[in-house]
Protein backbone atom coordinates (compact mmCIF):
# COMPACT_ATOMS: atom_id res chain seq x y z
CA UNK A 1 0.00 0.00 0.00
CA UNK A 2 1.22 3.32 -0.85
CA UNK A 3 0.61 5.88 1.45
CA UNK A 4 0.95 9.90 0.14
CA UNK A 5 1.38 12.85 2.89
CA UNK A 6 -0.52 15.34 2.29
CA UNK A 7 1.12 19.24 1.61
CA UNK A 8 -0.30 22.53 1.66
CA UNK A 9 -1.80 24.16 -1.28
CA UNK A 10 0.42 27.08 -0.97
CA UNK A 11 3.69 24.83 -0.61
CA UNK A 12 2.35 22.71 -4.06
CA UNK A 13 2.09 26.60 -5.62
CA UNK A 14 5.77 27.40 -4.77
CA UNK A 15 6.86 23.87 -5.20
CA UNK A 16 5.55 24.33 -9.05
CA UNK A 17 7.09 27.74 -9.38
CA UNK A 18 10.93 26.79 -7.97
CA UNK A 19 10.23 23.57 -10.60
CA UNK A 20 9.49 25.52 -13.37
CA UNK A 21 12.44 27.91 -13.33
CA UNK A 22 15.01 24.66 -12.18
CA UNK A 23 16.96 22.87 -14.98
CA UNK A 24 15.78 19.79 -16.28
CA UNK A 25 17.41 16.88 -14.37
CA UNK A 26 18.66 13.41 -15.78
CA UNK A 27 17.43 10.63 -13.94
CA UNK A 28 21.00 10.09 -12.61
CA UNK A 29 21.26 13.72 -11.64
CA UNK A 30 17.99 13.56 -9.38
CA UNK A 31 19.10 10.26 -7.45
CA UNK A 32 22.60 11.92 -6.77
CA UNK A 33 20.31 15.32 -5.44
CA UNK A 34 17.55 13.30 -3.61
CA UNK A 35 21.06 10.63 -2.09
CA UNK A 36 18.50 7.83 -2.66
CA UNK A 37 17.76 5.61 -5.20
CA UNK A 38 14.84 3.59 -5.47
CA UNK A 39 15.24 -0.21 -5.71
CA UNK A 40 12.41 -2.73 -7.11
CA UNK A 41 13.42 -6.42 -5.99
CA UNK A 42 11.89 -9.93 -4.29
CA UNK A 43 12.30 -11.56 -1.52
CA UNK A 44 13.93 -14.78 -2.44
CA UNK A 45 16.82 -16.83 -1.04
CA UNK A 46 18.77 -15.30 -4.11
CA UNK A 47 17.87 -11.70 -4.56
CA UNK A 48 16.68 -10.22 -0.79
CA UNK A 49 16.05 -11.40 2.57
CA UNK A 50 17.00 -10.69 6.35
CA UNK A 51 19.64 -13.21 7.06
CA UNK A 52 21.21 -13.43 10.47
CA UNK A 53 23.82 -10.88 10.02
CA UNK A 54 20.69 -8.58 8.48
CA UNK A 55 19.63 -7.92 4.45
CA UNK A 56 21.57 -9.74 1.88
CA UNK A 57 20.98 -11.96 -1.59
CA UNK A 58 22.38 -10.97 -4.51
CA UNK A 59 20.38 -9.18 -5.89
CA UNK A 60 20.71 -6.54 -2.19
CA UNK A 61 24.60 -7.22 -2.10
CA UNK A 62 24.15 -5.88 -6.41
CA UNK A 63 21.98 -2.99 -5.06
CA UNK A 64 23.77 -1.78 -1.91
CA UNK A 65 26.86 -1.80 -3.89
CA UNK A 66 25.18 0.21 -6.75
CA UNK A 67 24.27 2.75 -4.21
CA UNK A 68 27.73 2.96 -2.95
CA UNK A 69 29.28 3.22 -6.46
CA UNK A 70 26.62 6.41 -7.04
CA UNK A 71 26.92 7.80 -3.38
CA UNK A 72 23.73 7.63 -2.61
CA UNK A 73 21.46 5.59 -0.18
CA UNK A 74 19.11 2.48 -1.27
CA UNK A 75 15.78 2.46 -0.82
CA UNK A 76 14.24 -1.25 -1.32
CA UNK A 77 11.05 -1.86 -1.72
CA UNK A 78 8.98 -5.34 -2.52
CA UNK A 79 6.17 -5.62 -4.57
CA UNK A 80 2.82 -7.37 -3.73
CA UNK A 81 3.37 -9.19 -7.01
CA UNK A 82 5.79 -10.25 -9.92
CA UNK A 83 4.04 -8.09 -12.47
CA UNK A 84 4.44 -5.07 -10.67
CA UNK A 85 7.60 -4.91 -10.66
CA UNK A 86 7.96 -4.65 -14.37
CA UNK A 87 5.11 -2.38 -14.40
CA UNK A 88 6.27 -0.06 -11.95
CA UNK A 89 9.54 -0.21 -13.99
CA UNK A 90 7.46 0.24 -17.20
CA UNK A 91 5.62 2.99 -15.45
CA UNK A 92 9.00 4.56 -14.22
CA UNK A 93 7.71 4.71 -10.18
CA UNK A 94 11.03 3.19 -9.60
CA UNK A 95 14.64 3.59 -10.76
CA UNK A 96 15.41 -0.01 -11.40
CA UNK A 97 14.69 -3.56 -10.85
CA UNK A 98 16.85 -5.71 -9.25
CA UNK A 99 14.97 -8.84 -9.26
CA UNK A 100 16.62 -11.84 -10.74
CA UNK A 101 15.02 -11.01 -14.21
CA UNK A 102 15.78 -13.09 -17.20
CA UNK A 103 16.04 -11.37 -20.56
CA UNK A 104 13.28 -11.76 -22.97
CA UNK A 105 12.44 -10.31 -26.18
CA UNK A 106 8.96 -9.55 -25.08
CA UNK A 107 9.79 -7.88 -22.14
CA UNK A 108 12.61 -5.54 -23.80
CA UNK A 109 9.51 -4.06 -25.68
CA UNK A 110 8.53 -2.08 -22.31
CA UNK A 111 12.02 -1.98 -20.34
CA UNK A 112 15.56 -1.45 -20.61
CA UNK A 113 17.85 -4.30 -19.77
CA UNK A 114 21.15 -3.22 -18.21
CA UNK A 115 24.10 -5.97 -18.51
CA UNK A 116 23.83 -9.81 -17.80
CA UNK A 117 25.60 -10.62 -14.75
CA UNK A 118 24.58 -14.09 -14.51
CA UNK A 119 23.00 -16.92 -16.87
CA UNK A 120 20.44 -19.53 -16.34
CA UNK A 121 18.24 -21.48 -18.40
CA UNK A 122 14.84 -22.48 -17.53
CA UNK A 123 13.92 -26.26 -16.63
CA UNK A 124 11.35 -29.28 -16.79
CA UNK A 125 10.97 -30.33 -13.32
CA UNK A 126 9.43 -33.34 -11.61
CA UNK A 127 9.35 -35.75 -8.99
CA UNK A 128 11.47 -39.22 -8.65
CA UNK A 129 9.72 -42.04 -9.05
CA UNK A 130 6.82 -40.76 -11.43
CA UNK A 131 7.29 -41.24 -15.54
CA UNK A 132 10.51 -39.27 -16.98
CA UNK A 133 9.02 -37.13 -19.50
CA UNK A 134 11.81 -37.57 -22.63
CA UNK A 135 9.84 -34.59 -24.93
CA UNK A 136 7.38 -31.73 -24.97
CA UNK A 137 4.72 -34.01 -26.24
CA UNK A 138 4.45 -36.06 -23.04
CA UNK A 139 3.39 -33.57 -21.02
CA UNK A 140 0.20 -33.95 -22.28
CA UNK A 141 -0.15 -36.83 -19.99
CA UNK A 142 0.53 -34.80 -16.86
CA UNK A 143 -0.53 -31.52 -15.14
CA UNK A 144 1.90 -28.39 -15.48
CA UNK A 145 1.81 -25.87 -13.96
CA UNK A 146 4.22 -22.03 -13.95
CA UNK A 147 3.87 -19.06 -12.26
CA UNK A 148 1.45 -16.27 -14.25
CA UNK A 149 3.67 -13.59 -15.90
CA UNK A 150 6.86 -15.54 -15.58
CA UNK A 151 9.12 -15.96 -18.50
CA UNK A 152 8.43 -19.97 -17.95
CA UNK A 153 4.96 -19.07 -19.08
CA UNK A 154 6.31 -17.01 -22.06
CA UNK A 155 8.75 -19.88 -22.90
CA UNK A 156 5.24 -22.14 -22.88
CA UNK A 157 3.62 -20.48 -25.36
CA UNK A 158 6.77 -20.34 -27.76
CA UNK A 159 6.63 -23.92 -27.48
CA UNK A 160 2.73 -24.23 -27.91
CA UNK A 161 2.91 -22.82 -31.32
CA UNK A 162 5.11 -26.32 -32.13
CA UNK A 163 2.87 -28.25 -29.68
CA UNK A 164 -0.62 -27.89 -30.02
CA UNK A 165 -1.80 -30.33 -27.58
CA UNK A 166 0.82 -28.71 -24.41
CA UNK A 167 -1.50 -27.25 -21.93
CA UNK A 168 -0.74 -25.73 -18.51
CA UNK A 169 -2.27 -23.90 -15.65
CA UNK A 170 -0.66 -20.03 -15.47
CA UNK A 171 -1.24 -19.65 -11.38
CA UNK A 172 -1.13 -15.50 -9.99
CA UNK A 173 -0.54 -16.26 -6.73
CA UNK A 174 2.38 -18.92 -6.30
CA UNK A 175 5.72 -18.26 -6.60
CA UNK A 176 8.05 -21.31 -8.47
CA UNK A 177 9.00 -22.64 -5.09
CA UNK A 178 5.60 -23.37 -4.01
CA UNK A 179 5.38 -24.75 -7.30
CA UNK A 180 8.14 -27.11 -6.76
CA UNK A 181 6.75 -27.89 -3.69
CA UNK A 182 3.35 -29.44 -4.99
CA UNK A 183 5.67 -31.21 -7.64
CA UNK A 184 7.43 -32.75 -4.70
CA UNK A 185 4.33 -33.79 -2.93
CA UNK A 186 2.74 -35.31 -6.42
CA UNK A 187 -0.34 -32.79 -6.66
CA UNK A 188 0.66 -31.15 -9.82
CA UNK A 189 3.41 -33.26 -12.00
CA UNK A 190 5.76 -30.76 -13.68
CA UNK A 191 6.76 -27.05 -13.27
CA UNK A 192 8.95 -25.00 -14.76
CA UNK A 193 11.91 -23.36 -12.86
CA UNK A 194 15.51 -21.82 -13.77
CA UNK A 195 18.43 -23.84 -13.34
CA UNK A 196 19.38 -21.55 -10.11
CA UNK A 197 16.20 -22.16 -8.79
CA UNK A 198 16.94 -25.67 -9.18
CA UNK A 199 19.85 -26.11 -7.71
CA UNK A 200 18.99 -24.30 -4.58
CA UNK A 201 15.84 -26.01 -3.72
CA UNK A 202 16.97 -29.49 -4.30
CA UNK A 203 18.27 -29.59 -1.22
CA UNK A 204 15.31 -29.20 0.31
CA UNK A 205 13.41 -31.34 -1.92
CA UNK A 206 15.78 -34.19 -2.91
CA UNK A 207 13.38 -36.21 -4.97
CA UNK A 208 13.37 -33.35 -7.40
CA UNK A 209 14.63 -33.80 -10.74
CA UNK A 210 15.08 -32.19 -14.23
CA UNK A 211 14.01 -33.74 -17.20
CA UNK A 212 15.29 -31.62 -19.94
CA UNK A 213 16.45 -27.65 -20.55
CA UNK A 214 13.68 -25.45 -22.46
CA UNK A 215 16.03 -23.22 -23.32
CA UNK A 216 19.25 -22.19 -23.73
CA UNK A 217 21.44 -20.38 -21.45
CA UNK A 218 19.79 -16.77 -20.95
CA UNK A 219 21.14 -13.98 -19.52
CA UNK A 220 19.51 -12.06 -16.34
CA UNK A 221 19.83 -8.40 -15.67
CA UNK A 222 18.65 -5.31 -13.80
CA UNK A 223 15.67 -3.63 -15.82
CA UNK A 224 15.43 0.30 -15.93
CA UNK A 225 12.51 2.39 -17.66
CA UNK A 226 12.70 2.55 -21.22
CA UNK A 227 11.36 6.42 -21.23
CA UNK A 228 14.46 7.85 -23.76
CA UNK A 229 16.46 8.79 -19.90
CA UNK A 230 19.39 6.04 -20.40
CA UNK A 231 21.56 8.32 -17.68
CA UNK A 232 21.78 5.40 -15.16
CA UNK A 233 21.22 3.03 -17.24
CA UNK A 234 24.52 4.19 -18.76
CA UNK A 235 26.01 4.43 -15.07
CA UNK A 236 25.18 0.60 -13.89
CA UNK A 237 26.93 -0.48 -17.52
CA UNK A 238 30.28 1.12 -15.76
CA UNK A 239 29.19 -0.55 -12.43
CA UNK A 240 28.78 -3.88 -13.76
CA UNK A 241 32.01 -3.42 -16.19
CA UNK A 242 34.46 -2.45 -12.73
CA UNK A 243 32.17 -5.30 -10.69
CA UNK A 244 33.35 -7.67 -13.79
CA UNK A 245 37.41 -6.71 -14.15
CA UNK A 246 37.47 -6.29 -10.17
CA UNK A 247 36.62 -10.22 -10.02
CA UNK A 248 33.77 -9.05 -7.37
CA UNK A 249 31.12 -10.30 -9.57
CA UNK A 250 32.39 -13.29 -9.48
CA UNK A 251 33.26 -13.35 -6.14
CA UNK A 252 29.35 -12.80 -5.10
CA UNK A 253 28.19 -15.57 -7.00
CA UNK A 254 30.25 -17.61 -5.63
CA UNK A 255 29.41 -16.89 -2.15
CA UNK A 256 25.41 -17.55 -3.74
CA UNK A 257 25.99 -20.69 -5.52
CA UNK A 258 29.39 -21.95 -5.38
CA UNK A 259 28.51 -24.50 -2.44
CA UNK A 260 25.77 -25.93 -4.15
CA UNK A 261 27.17 -26.30 -7.35
CA UNK A 262 27.42 -30.76 -6.20
CA UNK A 263 24.95 -32.04 -5.35
CA UNK A 264 24.49 -35.49 -3.40
CA UNK A 265 21.24 -36.71 -3.55
CA UNK A 266 21.61 -40.02 -1.21
CA UNK A 267 24.01 -37.53 1.04
CA UNK A 268 20.63 -34.91 1.61
CA UNK A 269 18.46 -37.53 2.35
CA UNK A 270 20.66 -39.02 5.23
CA UNK A 271 21.13 -35.72 6.58
CA UNK A 272 17.52 -34.87 7.00
CA UNK A 273 16.65 -37.94 8.20
CA UNK A 274 19.63 -37.30 11.04
CA UNK A 275 18.19 -33.83 11.79
CA UNK A 276 15.12 -35.30 13.00
CA UNK A 277 16.48 -38.35 14.39
CA UNK A 278 19.94 -37.47 15.95
CA UNK A 279 19.81 -33.56 16.44
CA UNK A 280 17.22 -33.52 18.92
CA UNK A 281 19.54 -35.33 21.43
CA UNK A 282 22.33 -32.56 20.88
CA UNK A 283 20.44 -29.14 19.88
CA UNK A 284 20.49 -28.11 23.82
CA UNK A 285 23.99 -28.87 24.01
CA UNK A 286 24.64 -26.95 20.25
CA UNK A 287 22.64 -23.73 21.87
CA UNK A 288 24.24 -23.63 25.18
CA UNK A 289 27.69 -23.57 23.56
CA UNK A 290 26.62 -20.95 20.95
CA UNK A 291 25.36 -18.29 23.57
CA UNK A 292 28.81 -18.52 25.31
CA UNK A 293 30.90 -18.26 22.50
CA UNK A 294 28.63 -16.11 20.58
CA UNK A 295 27.97 -18.04 17.58
CA UNK A 296 25.21 -19.20 15.11
CA UNK A 297 23.99 -22.86 16.69
CA UNK A 298 22.81 -23.53 13.50
CA UNK A 299 26.35 -23.33 12.00
CA UNK A 300 28.33 -25.04 14.76
CA UNK A 301 25.19 -28.13 14.31
CA UNK A 302 26.10 -28.03 10.66
CA UNK A 303 30.31 -28.01 11.46
CA UNK A 304 29.53 -31.00 14.09
CA UNK A 305 27.64 -33.00 11.13
CA UNK A 306 30.30 -32.51 9.02
CA UNK A 307 33.13 -33.64 11.35
CA UNK A 308 30.91 -36.76 13.20
CA UNK A 309 27.24 -36.96 11.44
CA UNK A 310 26.44 -36.43 15.01
CA UNK A 311 28.35 -39.59 16.04
CA UNK A 312 29.98 -38.82 19.64
CA UNK A 313 31.64 -42.09 19.45
CA UNK A 314 32.73 -41.03 16.18
CA UNK A 315 37.10 -42.11 15.38
CA UNK A 316 38.78 -40.91 11.84
CA UNK A 317 41.92 -42.54 10.47
CA UNK A 318 44.00 -39.90 11.65
CA UNK A 319 43.16 -39.94 15.52
CA UNK A 320 40.73 -37.79 16.49
CA UNK A 321 37.16 -38.64 17.42
CA UNK A 322 34.10 -36.87 19.09
CA UNK A 323 31.34 -34.95 17.38
CA UNK A 324 33.46 -32.32 16.92
CA UNK A 325 36.43 -34.73 15.97
CA UNK A 326 38.66 -32.49 18.42
CA UNK A 327 43.09 -33.71 18.28
CA UNK A 328 44.11 -35.06 21.57
CA UNK A 329 46.03 -31.64 21.56
CA UNK A 330 43.56 -29.39 20.64
CA UNK A 331 41.69 -31.34 23.53
CA UNK A 332 43.98 -30.74 26.25
CA UNK A 333 44.59 -27.24 25.38
CA UNK A 334 40.89 -26.39 25.30
CA UNK A 335 40.81 -28.23 28.61
CA UNK A 336 38.61 -30.86 27.35
CA UNK A 337 39.27 -34.38 29.72
CA UNK A 338 36.56 -36.91 27.59
CA UNK A 339 36.42 -36.46 23.61
CA UNK A 340 33.79 -38.31 23.44
CA UNK A 341 31.51 -36.91 25.81
CA UNK A 342 29.11 -34.57 23.61
CA UNK A 343 28.86 -31.51 26.03
CA UNK A 344 32.87 -31.35 26.31
CA UNK A 345 33.27 -31.85 22.62
CA UNK A 346 30.88 -29.49 21.83
CA UNK A 347 31.53 -26.93 24.17
CA UNK A 348 35.39 -27.21 22.95
CA UNK A 349 34.72 -26.85 19.42
CA UNK A 350 32.71 -23.75 19.97
CA UNK A 351 35.28 -22.72 22.16
CA UNK A 352 38.02 -23.35 19.37
CA UNK A 353 36.02 -22.20 16.23
CA UNK A 354 36.26 -18.83 18.24
CA UNK A 355 39.19 -18.61 18.99
CA UNK A 356 40.11 -19.21 14.99
CA UNK A 357 37.91 -16.59 14.18
CA UNK A 358 39.06 -13.99 16.38
CA UNK A 359 42.36 -14.74 15.07
CA UNK A 360 41.81 -13.65 11.73
CA UNK A 361 42.66 -10.17 10.08
CA UNK A 362 40.32 -7.32 10.52
CA UNK A 363 40.30 -7.36 6.83
CA UNK A 364 38.51 -10.41 6.34
CA UNK A 365 34.86 -9.69 6.50
CA UNK A 366 31.74 -11.59 6.81
CA UNK A 367 30.32 -14.06 5.61
CA UNK A 368 33.92 -14.84 4.09
CA UNK A 369 35.56 -14.43 7.67
CA UNK A 370 33.10 -17.52 9.22
CA UNK A 371 34.12 -19.46 5.63
CA UNK A 372 38.10 -19.13 6.03
CA UNK A 373 37.39 -20.30 9.95
CA UNK A 374 35.51 -23.05 9.29
CA UNK A 375 38.85 -24.03 6.64
CA UNK A 376 41.29 -23.20 9.16
CA UNK A 377 39.30 -25.51 11.94
CA UNK A 378 39.92 -28.39 9.31
CA UNK A 379 43.33 -27.64 7.82
CA UNK A 380 44.63 -25.08 10.33
CA UNK A 381 45.84 -21.47 10.13
CA UNK A 382 48.59 -21.52 9.06
CA UNK A 383 48.06 -23.12 5.63
CA UNK A 384 44.53 -21.11 5.71
CA UNK A 385 47.39 -18.40 5.62
CA UNK A 386 49.96 -20.44 3.36
CA UNK A 387 47.04 -20.13 0.90
CA UNK A 388 46.30 -16.70 1.48
CA UNK A 389 49.54 -15.52 0.59
CA UNK A 390 49.72 -17.53 -2.89
CA UNK A 391 46.60 -15.91 -3.63
CA UNK A 392 48.22 -12.48 -3.47
CA UNK A 393 51.13 -13.78 -5.31
CA UNK A 394 48.52 -14.76 -8.09
CA UNK A 395 46.83 -10.92 -8.31
CA UNK A 396 43.93 -12.68 -6.09
CA UNK A 397 42.18 -11.12 -3.79
CA UNK A 398 43.36 -13.14 -0.14
CA UNK A 399 40.37 -11.67 2.01
CA UNK A 400 37.48 -13.37 -0.12
CA UNK A 401 36.95 -16.62 0.43
CA UNK A 402 36.26 -17.69 -3.25
CA UNK A 403 39.44 -16.55 -4.57
CA UNK A 404 41.53 -17.93 -1.55
CA UNK A 405 39.61 -21.63 -1.85
CA UNK A 406 41.14 -21.69 -6.06
CA UNK A 407 44.35 -21.65 -4.35
CA UNK A 408 43.90 -24.66 -1.18
CA UNK A 409 44.22 -27.25 -3.41
CA UNK A 410 48.08 -25.83 -4.94
CA UNK A 411 49.19 -26.49 -1.33
CA UNK A 412 49.37 -30.41 -2.88
CA UNK A 413 51.76 -29.35 -5.43
CA UNK A 414 55.28 -29.05 -4.96
CA UNK A 415 55.73 -26.52 -6.82
CA UNK A 416 53.97 -24.51 -4.51
CA UNK A 417 54.43 -25.95 -1.32
CA UNK A 418 57.92 -25.81 -1.20
CA UNK A 419 57.88 -22.02 -0.87
CA UNK A 420 55.29 -21.84 1.77
CA UNK A 421 56.31 -21.74 5.76
CA UNK A 422 54.09 -24.88 6.51
CA UNK A 423 54.15 -27.07 3.98
CA UNK A 424 52.52 -29.04 1.81
CA UNK A 425 48.48 -29.81 2.86
CA UNK A 426 45.48 -31.83 0.89
CA UNK A 427 44.31 -28.02 0.37
CA UNK A 428 41.45 -29.64 -1.70
CA UNK A 429 40.01 -31.01 1.62
CA UNK A 430 39.27 -27.65 3.75
CA UNK A 431 37.46 -26.28 0.21
CA UNK A 432 35.15 -29.24 0.61
CA UNK A 433 34.58 -29.34 4.02
CA UNK A 434 33.35 -25.79 4.04
CA UNK A 435 31.18 -26.19 0.79
CA UNK A 436 29.35 -29.00 2.70
CA UNK A 437 28.92 -27.11 6.29
CA UNK A 438 27.14 -24.22 4.05
CA UNK A 439 25.04 -26.62 2.42
CA UNK A 440 24.37 -28.53 5.89
CA UNK A 441 23.38 -24.86 7.55
CA UNK A 442 21.08 -23.62 4.86
CA UNK A 443 19.22 -27.15 4.88
CA UNK A 444 19.02 -27.48 8.47
CA UNK A 445 17.65 -23.78 8.95
CA UNK A 446 15.18 -24.03 5.73
CA UNK A 447 14.08 -27.32 8.00
CA UNK A 448 13.41 -25.24 11.23
CA UNK A 449 12.02 -22.84 9.47
CA UNK A 450 9.62 -24.87 8.04
CA UNK A 451 9.13 -27.19 10.78
CA UNK A 452 9.15 -24.27 13.52
CA UNK A 453 7.91 -20.94 12.20
CA UNK A 454 8.03 -17.61 14.49
CA UNK A 455 5.42 -15.53 13.38
CA UNK A 456 7.37 -12.94 15.07
CA UNK A 457 10.74 -13.19 13.08
CA UNK A 458 12.16 -12.97 9.70
CA UNK A 459 12.88 -16.10 8.38
CA UNK A 460 16.59 -16.63 7.43
CA UNK A 461 16.23 -18.23 4.30
CA UNK A 462 13.00 -16.84 2.04
CA UNK A 463 13.39 -19.65 -0.71
CA UNK A 464 10.69 -17.81 -3.03
CA UNK A 465 10.83 -17.15 -6.91
CA UNK A 466 14.39 -16.34 -7.05
CA UNK A 467 14.55 -15.97 -11.17
CA UNK A 468 11.69 -15.29 -13.14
Amino acid sequence: MRIIAGIAVGAVVIGVALNACAPHQDRLARIKAAGEIHVLTRKSATTYYEGPLGPTGLEYDLAKRFADYLGVKLKLETPDTFEDILTEIENGDADVAAAGLTVTKTREKTVLFGPPYQYITQQLVYRLGTPTPKSIDDLTAGRVEVVAGSSHAERLRQLKKKHPKLEWTANPKASTEELLTLVWQQLIDYTVADSNEVAINRRYYPELRVAFDLTKPQPLAWAFPRDGDDSLYKAAVKFFDQLKSSGELDALLDRYYGHVEDYDYAGTTTYMRHVRMRLPDYRAEFQDAAREYKLDWRLLAAMAYQESHWNPDAVSPTGVRGIMMLTIATARHLGVDKRTDPIQSIQGGAQYLRALLDALPDSIKEPDRTWFALAAYNVGMGHVEDAREITRKRGGDPNVWADVKQNLPLLRRRKWYRHTRHGYARGNEPVRYVENIRSYYDILTWMLDRDEPDPGATRALSIDSPVL
